[in-house]
């Protein structure tokens, strides 16, 4: 697996010459969308408001989101809202919680794992996914802006 790619902010701090990375090449600006922030939907959870209300001015400030992102947004705020949900149930019940079995007239108890884990688990994965598609890490930020390239051969000195 190769490097992860740095934000071209990063790139420019460390680089040769303005406009230029370390070795040389020129730092890719990014993709060249109108860039005007969704409104959020009426629907969304009380938890999923806070986080658009969190993470779109940011976004917005540093022009990353444009009118078409609403869906994604709004999964990705949902998705933070099923992670709290779950994870404030581990908070609240343990990683384990008593299964009641009946045998006959024997009640039966014993310790298995809390089902909101598993919950927690897989939306801290697609929250993963999500942050990845609007840039939420600097590595990814810079990934976003790899379809802008012209495909100039000076961009690269190898070439």
């Amino acid at each position: 697996m190769g490097r992860t790619a740095q934000p071209a902010a990063l790139k420019l701090l460390t680089g040769r010459a303005e406009g230029r990375d370390s070795g040389g090449r020129k730092v890719n600006p990014g993709p060249a969308f109108r860039r005007i922030p969704p409104k959020p939907p009426t629907w969304l959870s009380p938890e999923a408001k806070a986080e658009w209300r969190r993470v779109a001015p940011g976004l917005s400030r540093l022009d990353l989101l444009k009118e078409e992102d609403r869906a994604m947004l709004s999964a990705y705020c949902e998705t933070w809202s099923v992670f709290v949900r779950a994870s404030r149930e581990v908070t609240k019940n343990g990683l384990t919680v008593m299964q009641v079995t009946y045998r006959g007239e024997a009640r039966i108890e014993k310790p298995v794992a809390n089902p909101a884990v598993a919950v927690a688990r897989n939306a801290g994965r697609e929250l993963r996914g999500f942050a990845a598609q609007f840039g939420l890490s600097p590595a990814t930020e810079q990934a976003l802006s790899r379809g802008a390239d012209d495909g100039s051969e000076d961009d690269n000195p190898f070439a």
